[in-house]
């Protein structure tokens, strides 16, 4: 099993941070890669003429190993709402079809589909947030279901980020494959921690952020887009989309075509020279663990809490449903804010999402951080 890697962060040890579903910590390489880059940005004219072009290939490269994807496939972008305004764009929902959506998903795969879906004669069904956390087969049941208009497209996240609900998105995907619907992921909960293969699964579009498990940067984003949806009008019009629009040929405009892969799907102003590297970095070193000794080892952390936890009067969900990174606690009436805090006081880091604690370990946690945590939610609720 992959063992702890606190080593590689800057972490003091009375420090307890189970929160990675909402930013993660970035380790001690990209603390000092990213001080470099400011210092770079300080002194642009020992910039050589190829490494912004450098930085996003490396970039797009590793995004891109995270799916087994080819780079080509992979646009730079800033946000998961940038990605999914630009898939929207990009496909053409039949009209009279459903869009299917998860109850109190997050804003970024939902709300562009409710911006759209009067203007473009589709309707959005939500999936309502199932009481014994089976996500997987609540979405089946909402897909097939035979008294609706025929899906379109699926927009949701393959890990619901409040109660940690994982969605099978195999299973999904061959329903929608039968339906002729298309699929978008939002796989913010689960790039680098779950395994996902492009060439397999074959979505439509999938799209994660660095700052949470991929262990970067706020502001660095990746589309993977698949090469049927590569003719698309971009969401930005760029210079570096089109094949021949340089300032360095004698003729500015030289050819307006769009390129003919994800690139031109890249937004504007994409040389982040700073935080780009920064990206690069978390991606490469995930990509290293890889993601089934990741996914082991934090499922070993998951459960050793589910486990101190059992008697004390909180809902667990069945290891089956959840992801192997995030444990969702509940209690009747919901999680008082109190607690929480009493733990932040202990320097023990958990969040409160919709009423539930959230628990999110990552690679830099051990057994001690969740057996600290199961001693003090102890304490707590039977004191």
């Amino acid at each position: 099993m992959l063992p702890s890697q606190r080593h590689l962060f800057e972490i003091p040890r009375e420090v307890c941070y189970l929160n990675s579903a909402s930013y993660s910590p970035l380790p001690l390489k990209t603390l000092d890669a990213g001080r470099m880059a400011v210092g770079r940005k300080g002194r642009p004219w020992r910039i050589e003429a190829d490494f912004a072009a450098r930085q996003h290939e490396r970039a797009r490269s590793a995004a891109a190993r995270l799916l087994n994807a080819d780079p080509n496939d992979v646009a730079l972008i800033p946000a998961i709402s940038y990605g999914v305004a630009t898939v929207a764009k990009a496909l053409t929902i039949p009209r009279g079809t459903r869009v299917v959506v998860l109850e109190n998903d997050h804003s970024s795969p939902v709300l562009e589909w409710h911006a759209r879906a009067e203007a473009q004669g589709f309707v959005v069904d939500t999936v309502r947030q199932p009481a014994d956390g089976d996500w997987t087969s609540a979405v089946l049941a909402t897909v097939e279901r035979s008294d609706a208009p025929p899906v379109g497209l699926a927009s949701i996240s393959s890990v619901h980020w409040s109660d940690g609900g994982m969605i099978d998105v195999d299973r999904v995907q061959a329903v929608l494959r039968r339906q002729g619907a298309m699929f978008v992921i939002d796989a913010t909960q689960s790039a680098g921690v779950v395994a996902m293969d492009v060439t397999k699964l074959d979505p439509d579009a999938v799209i994660f952020p660095t700052y949470k498990w991929l262990i970067g940067p706020y502001g660095r984003a990746f589309l993977y887009i698949a090469k049927r949806h590569q003719n698309g009008v971009p969401l930005e019009q760029t210079s570096a989309g089109r094949r021949n629009v340089n300032s360095e040929n004698p003729v500015y405009f030289g050819d307006l075509a769009y390129v003919d892969n994800a690139h031109r799907y890249d937004m504007g102003e994409r040389d982040h020279f700073i935080t780009l590297e920064m990206a690069s970095i978390g991606m490469e070193m995930m990509a290293e663990w890889g993601a089934t000794a990741v996914s082991e080892r934090l499922a070993m952390l998951t459960q050793r809490i589910a486990e101190g936890v059992r008697d004390l009067g909180l809902d667990v969900p069945a290891q089956g449903v959840r992801a192997p990174h995030i444990l969702s606690l509940g209690i009747a009436g919901g999680i008082p804010k109190e607690l929480i805090a009493r733990l932040a006081a202990e320097n023990i880091h958990v969040a409160l999402r919709l009423g539930r604690m959230r628990i999110s370990p990552h690679v830099f946690n051990d057994e001690a951080d969740v057996d600290r945590l199961v001693a003090a939610l102890s304490k707590a609720l039977r004191g």
